[in-house]
């Protein structure tokens, strides 16, 4: 489950939106399209999302569940299924429901990309990005934008839609060179909301009963 979790944090952090238009190669429309994401994105107090995630194998999603993420700053919460990772600017805590356990990282070396700054920071140096065309995503006539590795990194590609009128992303999808998929699809998105004072904090009182562990 840990795994899981971040590798959908880690795909979060680029629907977080993105500093892609830093990346080797963009081409001009691209760059045009997710400098304007960027921009919107950053010119929020906060944003929140409910997202749909799918997965499976051999190009094909055969499982999918539904998730929120709030994000403020450098600061976020994601919660699906049973579990919840909120990130206070400081560390990780992954609150496991389903068996009781609370994890918690101060992001260190690798570790330091689950925090939406440091991940975003990575591609700048990691993808090619190039403008494909347009496609009907969910009912809206998304640009659709293609990301491709510089490097090996277990990616085969990265496809990201986006309303440009809006300037939000509408899907993001990553195919790896072993054939899994995980897509990201955003249901519902909200900003510049009156969030709780502790939205981003984590309250060990309310799990006395987990079995809590500090690495």
């Amino acid at each position: 489950m840990k795994k899981f979790i971040y590798r959908i944090t880690l795909s979060l952090m680029v629907a977080g939106t993105t500093t892609l238009l830093h990346a080797q190669k963009a081409d001009a429309k691209s760059k045009q399209i997710l400098d304007g994401v960027t921009a919107n994105y950053k010119s929020k107090k906060n944003s929140y999302f409910k997202f749909s995630f799918g997965s499976g194998t051999n190009g094909q999603v055969n499982k999918t569940e539904t998730g929120i993420y709030y994000a403020q700053g450098d600061k976020y919460k994601l919660k699906i299924m049973e579990t919840e990772q909120i990130f206070d600017g400081n560390k990780i805590y992954n609150i496991n429901e389903e068996d009781m356990e609370v994890t918690i990282a101060k992001p260190n070396g690798s570790d330091a990309m689950f925090s939406p700054v440091n991940y975003l920071d990575s591609y700048k140096k990691d993808f090619n990005v190039t403008y494909v065309g347009k496609r009907m995503v969910n009912g809206v006539n998304a640009d659709f934008i293609k990301l491709t590795p510089v490097k090996n990194n277990g990616l085969k590609h990265v496809y990201v839609f986006v309303d440009s009128a809006n300037k939000q992303l509408v899907k993001l999808e990553q195919h790896g060179t072993n054939k899994d998929v995980s897509v990201i699809a955003i249901k519902d998105y909200k900003e510049n909301q009156n969030l709780a004072a502790d939205m981003f904090t984590f309250n060990k009182a309310k799990y006395q009963n987990y079995v809590v562990t500090e690495l």
